[in-house]
């Protein structure tokens, strides 16, 4: 049997303060997006992922690979954002087996209304204790831990990590 291989002092360091900041951070903003809409900040994360897709529309299943959600997670957020009417679902054009999400005007609308509020929180939560190159850096890092926990996320598509 290997002997563990234990966290020297400056790795649980690190550890703890990744800990503290994924705890807190999602916290923070929840509590924020909670005051404004009474949302979550995964019902704004689906939200925030259609309005960045062509015609605001998604597949179910690639809206839950864009948010880290199961299909029944993302499923049961869509029928609670369905019913304030901020989305709709619909059978794809190209294949009816497929289910497409896809952001209404409300919808885009609200999502324009929080965007400046949720914003400003991430600034204040988030970048504004850190300099340019420190925030350069976390991103850096960011997507250096998220390729080796999830090398095939989507938000490795398109860029040259």
């Amino acid at each position: 049997m290997t002997e563990p291989r234990w966290l020297t002092p400056q790795e649980r360091e690190a550890w703890l303060a990744v800990l503290a900041l994924t705890m807190h951070l999602p916290s923070r903003l929840d509590s924020e997006l909670h005051s404004e809409a009474r949302i979550t900040l995964f019902d704004y994360n689906v939200m925030a992922m259609l309005s960045e897709a062509e015609e605001f529309s998604l597949p179910m299943s690639e809206l839950a690979i864009r948010t880290n959600a199961s299909l029944s997670r993302l499923s049961h957020v869509v029928k609670k954002l369905e019913k304030r009417g901020w989305l709709d679902r619909s059978q794809s054009e190209l294949d009816a087996r497929v289910t497409m999400a896809h952001l209404t005007q409300d919808g885009f609308a609200k999502l324009a209304e929080l965007a400046p509020g949720h914003v400003e929180a991430v600034r204040e939560a988030l970048l504004d204790p850190l300099t340019a190159d420190e925030v350069k850096e976390l991103a850096r890092i960011g997507r250096k831990i998220t390729q080796a926990l999830a090398p095939d996320h989507w938000i490795f598509r398109d860029s040259s990590v």
